[in-house]
């Protein structure tokens, strides 16, 4: 079976991105022959090229442009007829745009996987309207919204996975030859988030809750490890600007884009998720496996994750006094943050990403069964 994927990013940007590495890097040798139609060109590309999978570069206009659509449209169109794809997989819903006519055009199925959590915007209501053979979703609360719109049987819950070898404490340096090797404050809880730089990510609300942390630990600290989000380049200005606005410079700290995510979240005592009704939350997973303590927002993926006082704490999206005081129940009582840590560990073993790529694969099997 030849599986054409039309994936619209080619940069690591966040966990999509990361979920098509890890189907690419397990999902060789299980009797599918993939192909990779990228939209625009990137680090990505090359990576997945050099795992000897056949990886394409068809470059698309905005949505905007109808010309630069129909350009793009048929590009892929042609490659789908002179390869043979048996299935188009459309990587996010943007490229199920390109994805569900393309396959229609010449009589394959299509898949789309749902990356994010359901709205209804007119291009999301217009992705659901558009012919597909069944649709991949990576949370029970994004499943039940899908279910308003397509039977039970054209969905499928696959949760995404981590690899739980590079988030192992036991692999990488302790915390403290961490903080020494990143150059980070010796001394003092580091609390640390790792996300882009996305308002609906919560992360101002992470930097209100230092104040009232540094009353009772005045040497903490507070790192963020993220780069810019192009929809929302300003993100980053309104942080630094809130950031001298509580007089937080000796003590914050934005670290951007950073590629041995590892070992930052190695050097934190306590890892914050502040997300907006988060998808699922993948770097929540990558925390825990570290056996680090975890605050996140009680919606969306996140409560599909954590046990609230167990494996972890939850709290409400912008919730600052409630932020401060999960810190604070942790770093107050060392015996309860030393029982969530080992919870943490254990939890994280249900997301590995070898787990992960076998139901995506018993998955797409169950969707086209005659293929």
């Amino acid at each position: 079976m030849k599986i054409m994927i039309i994936m619209p990013l080619a940069e690591q940007r966040g966990g999509g991105e990361k979920r098509l590495w890890d189907l690419m890097l397990e999902g060789r040798n299980v009797g599918i022959e993939w192909l990779l139609i990228f939209l625009e060109d990137g680090l990505l590309v090359e990576q997945i090229r050099n795992l000897g999978i056949d990886t394409r570069v068809v470059l698309s206009g905005r949505l905007r442009e109808p010309h630069r659509f129909i350009a793009t449209a048929i590009g892929i169109a042609a490659i789908a007829r002179s390869e043979r794809a048996n299935v188009i997989l459309s990587w996010m819903w943007k490229a199920h745009l390109y994805g569900s006519p393309v396959a229609s055009s010449i009589g394959i199925p299509s898949l789309w996987s749902q990356l994010d959590i359901p709205n209804d915007s007119l291009l999301q209501r217009i992705v659901r309207s558009l012919p597909t053979s069944g649709v991949f979703i990576n949370s029970k609360s994004g499943k039940t919204k899908l279910n308003k719109h397509y039977p039970e049987q054209m969905i499928r819950l696959v949760y995404p996975g981590v690899a739980l070898d590079q988030f192992n404490p036991s692999s990488l340096s302790s915390p403290l030859e961490t903080r020494q090797n990143l150059g980070l404050p010796l001394d003092g809880p580091i609390i640390g988030i790792v996300s882009r730089l996305q308002r609906w990510k919560g992360i101002h609300t992470l930097i209100q809750s230092m104040p009232k942390v540094l009353q009772r630990y005045p040497n903490a600290h507070c790192i963020v490890v993220g780069g810019k989000h192009d929809r929302e380049a300003d993100y980053e200005n309104y942080l630094r600007e809130k950031i001298r606005e509580l007089e937080l410079e000796n003590c914050v700290m934005l670290a951007g884009l950073q590629r041995n995510i590892p070992e930052w979240m190695q050097a934190m005592d306590i890892f914050v998720h502040a997300s907006n009704n988060e998808p699922f939350g993948i770097v929540i997973v990558e925390a825990m496996a570290l056996g680090k303590p975890v605050v996140a927002s009680n919606s969306g993926g996140p409560m599909e994750i954590i046990t609230d006082g167990v494996n972890g704490l939850l709290t409400s999206y912008e919730d600052v006094d409630g932020l401060a005081n999960a810190i604070f129940r942790y770093l107050d009582n060392q015996d309860f943050t030393d029982k969530v840590k080992l919870a943490a560990r254990e939890r994280a073993y249900d997301f590995s990403t070898q787990r992960y790529v076998e139901n995506f694969i018993t998955a797409l099997r169950e969707l086209v069964p005659n293929v």
